[in-house]
């Protein structure tokens, strides 16, 4: 059997019970250690007793470790520089592994050739049955088809430490995943996909989440500077609207300035245009959601946000990273 290890960066959310617990209730091959990354800027120790207590004879080769709150890519490389595994299992601490995902994984890495450096699981988002999903539900279920996420992902520990694990430039759970796959690929690594299968839930959010995660176009920007403008066809990324987004926000901006200098009847004609591109931004939103009062207000007041706050943090991001180092130009 191949021995493995288990890394969960985690910020101590109600979630991680749940996720300690499916571990420990897995059929299969335990892991033979696990690291709790607590990635809180100033932790309480004592919120960990709790979450530990189900883990049961696993408690004993579990170690709880702090990584100072630098965001779940410097969480991971610290997890990983504790173990001593040859396989190290990251996974979100919110999200509950299937029943018998110890010996699925076990089989994961049992058929892993030689020239595959890591092996991802497979993610389950539930959703809704007895109405349609809302935006936010729809967007945790897009985690279903991601390539190469990190909620359930498998990496060989000599692999992980030769292209230099995650970059921790990036500080959101958000395209530290995809850096760290290009760089693999490029390593001359495989990325297979594996049979183990790991559910997902959608977690609650207020109506201002989608607003919070334009701040991920920044994290487009540093990937930008760091793999090229056709990065997003080699990590097999969807594109999204930022395209959109910036000629929707150029338009409103041409409005104002229009209607500032006395130019009315130019500003009209790109008021429209505003209103057009954001109308259907925010059909596309509420159509296939379930129309509530609620989400209709929430897609409302939020599409006409989104695309200023994406441009803002698209721009924000090309100039903080313009000098960012590629990974070649990095001293060792």
């Amino acid at each position: 059997m191949t021995a493995y290890a288990v890394v969960i960066p985690t910020l101590v959310r109600d979630t991680l019970a749940d996720c300690l617990a499916a571990l420990a209730s897995a059929d299969g091959p335990k892991p033979e250690e696990i690291v709790l990354v607590d990635d809180r800027p100033e932790p309480d120790s004592g919120a960990l007793e709790h979450p530990l207590s189900v883990l049961g004879d696993l408690g004993e080769r579990t170690l709880v470790i702090h990584s100072g709150g630098r965001g779940p890519a410097a969480a991971r490389n610290t997890g990983m520089r504790a173990v001593t595994a040859p396989w190290i299992a990251f996974l979100d601490d919110d999200v509950q592994v299937g029943p018998h995902w110890c010996d699925q994984l076990a089989e994961d890495l049992a058929e892993a050739g030689s020239d595959t450096g890591a092996v991802q699981g497979v993610i389950a988002v539930p959703l809704p049955g007895e109405r349609r999903p809302t935006d936010w539900e729809r967007g945790t279920a897009g985690l279903a088809q991601a390539r190469w996420i990190t909620a359930d992902m498998a990496l060989r520990a000599e692999t992980l430490r030769q292209v230099c694990g995650f970059d921790e430039r990036f500080r959101r759970a958000f395209r530290e995943d995809a850096d760290l796959a290009l760089r693999l690929l490029d390593a001359g690594w495989q990325i297979r996909q594996g049979r183990r299968t790991t559910r997902h839930p959608v977690r609650p959010a207020d109506r201002w989440v989608s607003l919070r995660t334009q701040r991920g176009n920044s994290d487009d920007a540093l990937m930008r500077r760091l793999h090229g403008p056709d990065w997003w066809h080699r990590a097999l990324a969807p594109r999204g609207r930022l395209r959109n987004h910036l000629a929707i926000t150029a338009t409103g901006l041409a409005a104002c300035a229009l209607a500032v200098t006395g130019h009315r009847r130019a500003a009209a004609v790109a008021a429209l245009g505003w209103a057009a591109g954001t109308g259907e931004f925010a059909w596309a939103r509420i159509a296939p959601g379930p129309r509530t009062r609620y989400e209709v207000d929430t897609m409302l007041a939020t599409s006409v946000l989104i695309p200023p706050a994406a441009t803002w943090h698209w721009f924000n991001g090309l100039w903080r990273h313009r000098d960012a180092a590629l990974w070649g130009e990095m001293a060792p």
